[in-house]
């Protein structure tokens, strides 16, 4: 089930707002004009699809986001417990970064947890299968795929070779709980 639990970026050991109700945490998120919003596919996708069935299955969606925002592509991302680059990509993305543009993200199957870093608060955000997800550019903010990711997702890009991560160097990251920890 989808989650939002909210930290002090002083304090990792005590959250000061928790909920699991999709509509406090999207309207939680829209204080900090973060997008968090449920989709739902217009046919039955199965076990394992495939990324062109994912898409198509999420299109009318796609579009309506496409028109609202004017991004320019998308595609679709898996990781699996056996992927021998899931050790190295979770450690490179549990630290604080930015991009020069949105991170818009749709869970079709699995979780992910994405932490914002503003306005002096942690933002855990436990996303899960139907859960569609933007981060403003340039919001510092970390994901954990944890340590076995099991995930399918669609990515929405204004441009996919501008999708850069710009690391902070801030250690915050550390300090608070990950991922099935």
């Amino acid at each position: 089930m989808s989650a939002l639990t909210i930290f002090s970026d002083q304090d990792p050991s005590a959250p000061v707002w928790e909920s699991r109700d999709g509509d406090a945490i999207a309207a939680e998120l829209s204080k900090i004009d973060v997008r968090f919003e449920r989709w739902q596919a217009d046919r039955d996708l199965g076990a394992n699809p495939q990324p062109q069935d994912v898409i198509a299955a999420y299109q009318h969606e796609i579009d309506k986001l496409v028109e609202e925002k004017g991004y320019q592509s998308w595609d679709v991302i898996s990781m699996r417990p056996d992927n021998e680059q899931r050790d190295v990509l979770r450690t490179k993305f549990l630290s604080e970064h930015t991009h020069g543009e949105d991170e818009v993200r749709f869970f079709v199957e699995g979780a992910g947890l994405f932490c914002l870093h503003l306005n002096g608060k942690i933002f855990q955000i436990l996303c899960e299968k139907n859960d569609l997800i933007s981060v403003p550019a340039n919001t510092r903010h970390w994901f954990d795929m944890g340590g076995s990711p099991s995930f399918t997702a669609i990515r929405v890009f204004d441009n996919p070779e501008g999708w850069v991560a710009h690391f902070t160097g801030d250690k915050i990251a550390d300090a608070y709980p990950r991922m099935g920890e």
